[in-house]
């Protein structure tokens, strides 16, 4: 291994993630894979080539540059839909032109669309997002009527393909009323949209969260991310899970390990600190071993003395400040320890299991912002 650490990405997880969400959404809707934020830390390169294996053939992205990249893999198998940033004077001609959708959520961008397409002789393919509640990106509902007007006078060059909005946080119950809000907020301006004699191709709001605690937000498309990798939005979106299917085995698998090797191994005597500064101090002769992986490939700070990883079977703890580029653990009760040996910072060995949530516990830190935060020059590698 020339590299510090690898990730390897498990196909066969994303095969059996796929087909359980299949299974659970409604026939003739279509999923739509979110790579936002480099595949949630997976690559989006990497990640694509094993969706597309599982006939996904459409993806979801923030901005133009992640639309570039799942471009480059998926050529002209799947539907590519910017969700987010677009720079209307660099990315609008190249969008149009490779038939990429984007979301438009103020005037300036729908204005743009129609004045390049027109120049292009292609038209713009958009999804009006709309304000029900999320108080984020959205048309307002005083916006509508002009929102209306403007597709209809421009029809030659923006095709309406989606009407979408986006919900405030439907993985927790505490915003159960501003959900429902959300959803009679989003079917009445729906409605507005066919009076207007605009009737969408597609509806769609439903995130992992959403399309599993309110089903009737599935609508024509789904847009899953978190779930696809094998993690719940929530505890609370299990939790209801296992309720409704009165069975209590996770259903999904994460596709997701993080290996590394051990570095060195030494010994520490009693009284003395480890690492920066005075956050740890050995009460008794130790030995430890360092790790090449630090917060600069995204293991925080935060798990300073309190991570945990996996060395010859055993959990072993991480001791004083995680730094920039390695961390030491705690391995006096692994007699055979030696340089070299596997770390598993996220995965399994032997019996034994590190999930990425069981960090989250440890440092505060949602899933999400984890996986996202795992430095992308680290080499990822397909499995199965």
């Amino acid at each position: 291994m020339h590299n510090n650490s690898f990730l390897e990405l498990d196909a066969a997880a994303y095969k059996s993630n796929i087909n359980f969400l299949r299974q659970h959404f409604k026939k003739n809707v279509q999923f739509s894979s979110v790579v936002k934020g480099n595949a949630y830390g997976h690559s989006i390169e990497k990640f694509v080539q094993i969706a597309l294996s599982e006939k996904v053939n459409h993806f979801s992205v923030f901005d133009s540059e992640e639309a570039r990249r799942v471009k480059a893999v998926a050529q002209n198998e799947a539907t590519i839909l910017i969700m987010g940033w677009l720079s209307v004077e660099e990315d609008l001609k190249w969008v149009i032109e490779n038939k990429v959708e984007f979301f438009v959520f103020e005037k300036h961008r729908l204005i743009s669309a129609a004045a390049f397409a027109k120049k292009s002789g292609q038209k713009a393919i958009v999804h009006i997002e709309v304000e029900t509640g999320m108080n984020r990106t959205g048309f307002n509902r005083s916006e509508l009527k002009w929102v209306q007007e403007f597709l209809k006078k421009n029809v030659h060059y923006i095709e309406f393909k989606g009407l979408c909005t986006h919900f405030a946080g439907a993985e927790s119950i505490a915003n159960f009323f501003r959900i429902k809000k959300q959803i009679a907020a989003f079917n009445e301006i729906y409605e507005l949209f066919c009076a207007a004699e605009l009737k969408p191709l597609q509806r769609h709001a439903a995130c992992s969260a959403a399309a599993m605690m309110y089903p009737e937000t599935q609508m024509d498309l789904v847009r899953i991310g978190i779930m696809q990798y094998g993690f719940w939005p929530s505890a609370e979106v299990l939790v209801d899970f296992y309720n409704k299917k009165r069975k209590n085995t996770d259903p999904l698998k994460r596709m997701i390990s993080w290996k590394s090797q051990v570095m060195s191994v030494k010994k520490v005597k009693r009284g003395e600190f480890v690492g920066y500064g005075t956050s740890f101090m050995a009460d008794e002769n130790m030995k430890i071993a360092t790790v090449p992986v630090g917060y600069a490939h995204g293991y925080s700070r935060n798990l300073s003395n309190v991570g945990r990883v996996l060395i010859n079977g055993e959990r072993c703890v991480v001791i004083g400040s995680v730094n920039m580029n390695m961390m030491v653990v705690e391995v006096t009760f692994l007699p055979d320890i030696k340089r070299g040996d596997e770390v598993v910072l996220i995965g399994e060995q032997a019996d034994k299991k590190l999930t990425v949530a069981s960090f989250s516990d440890y440092s505060n830190m949602l899933n999400y912002e984890l996986l996202t935060r795992i430095a992308a020059g680290i080499p990822r590698v397909i499995k199965g």
